[in-house]
């Protein structure tokens, strides 16, 4: 009687221990798969864009007007390779570039450097000189550079940026969106020069007088996320932590825009990952169904070859693949002579009943009319 009381005691034990075990790996479990099913973030503002199509993945507050800090420096990189003829012409450093506050390169007046190993200290080490320097050597002066910066947003679409300065220090008027970077930084990465600048983890320059600056990338996830390319880290009382990172993985290219969060890159990776696991780019002008030649009238050929000049990538997810849908307005015949490229249509592409894409459709071939011989050929093979 005795042996079987311990003996339910220590089951109802074991059982408790299991049912605690189970509880607690339960809310471990449901904590792990937080983020991965509400796309959580401690950040205050993130958005995460697909560069190729600006597809909007996943965001929070992405709207919110807010310090950028360091983030800035995006801007000023590419604003500068695009605003100059020749980024290896060396120039003398102003003493208006000499000790500015914040990460520095440590500039020295007279120091000699090109404009494309100064871009390397902006980006790789955030050196504030190295930007005064930038903007005083592409557009005469700091203030004229900043105004360059402003147009260079306005023409991207950043409708809700304004920049006051440079490097990101902070200013009540010196402000981004988490949207407005991500279109920012997907247009800069495809430019080439700013692509190799930012996805390079250490690099040296050397002034003049035989100094050698070594320059190690601060962008942790350079080497430790898989494909990561790009681009800059920031950090300003104002603005907290702020990055965004950059992925390429088989011909897609993830942006991602943490704004005053933590573990900065920690969440900013996750979401990148994220993205890829649950999107691929589609050219989903291969999905075309329709027949590839229509009648000629009175032409040396019964049909003419047609076909479609463009392509259409955009990033999906599975379950969207259903909802993508094609609507043909094609002629059926083409009167004779026909001029390759000639228009006889339009495709349309739909997702989700939404209009995402337009193309026409054209001759792929000439086509000459039929002569009189032939014509009395034909009436006389029908006689």
């Amino acid at each position: 009687m005795k042996k079987s009381r311990i003996y339910s005691i220590l089951c109802l034990f074991f059982a408790a221990i299991f049912l605690l075990s189970f509880l607690f790996g339960g809310l471990r479990l449901l904590k792990a798969n937080t983020f991965a099913n509400e796309y959580y973030t401690s950040a205050k503002a993130m958005c995460t864009m697909e560069v190729n199509s600006k597809r909007i993945l996943y965001s929070k507050n992405m709207d919110e007007k807010m310090a950028m800090a360091s983030t800035t420096k995006i801007m000023t990189a590419i604003t500068a390779i695009e605003n100059s003829n020749d980024l290896d012409k060396k120039f003398e450093i102003s003493p208006k570039a000499v000790g500015i506050s914040g990460t520095s390169l440590y500039l020295r007046k007279g120091e000699i450097f090109s404009l494309r190993e100064l871009l390397y200290g902006l980006m790789l080490v955030s050196g504030n000189d190295a930007s005064v320097a930038i903007g005083e050597k592409v557009a005469g002066s700091v203030q004229s550079f900043v105004e360059l910066m402003n147009k260079t947003a306005e023409k991207i679409g950043a409708k809700n940026t304004h920049f006051d300065n440079t490097h990101g220090l902070d200013s009540k008027t010196h402000y981004t969106t988490a949207y407005d970077l991500a279109l920012i930084t997907s247009y800069a990465m495809q430019n080439e020069t700013f692509k190799e600048i930012v996805s390079t983890k250490n690099i040296k320059i050397t002034n003049s007088d035989g100094k050698v600056r070594y320059l190690k990338n601060k962008n942790k996830l350079l080497t430790s996320l898989d494909g990561c390319n790009g681009v800059k880290t920031g950090f300003t009382d104002d603005a907290g932590r702020c990055y965004v990172g950059s992925c390429e993985r088989e011909d897609m290219t993830i942006v991602c825009v943490v704004l005053n969060c933590g573990p900065m890159f920690e969440e900013c990776g996750a979401l990148i990952n994220k993205a890829f696991d649950e999107y691929h780019l589609i050219d989903l002008t291969s999905g075309y169904a329709y027949d590839d030649k229509i009648k000629v009238i009175e032409g040396e050929k019964d049909f003419v070859k047609i076909g479609t000049k463009g392509e259409y990538l955009y990033p999906l997810r599975i379950d969207e693949f259903k909802k993508v849908s094609y609507v043909y307005d094609i002629s059926n015949s083409i009167q004779s002579p026909i001029t390759k490229g000639s228009e006889v249509g339009e495709i349309k592409i739909f997702i989700d009943n939404k209009l995402h894409f337009s193309e026409k459709v054209f001759t792929m071939e000439n086509v000459r009319r039929n002569s009189i011989w032939q014509k009395i050929k034909d009436l006389i093979e029908q006689w």
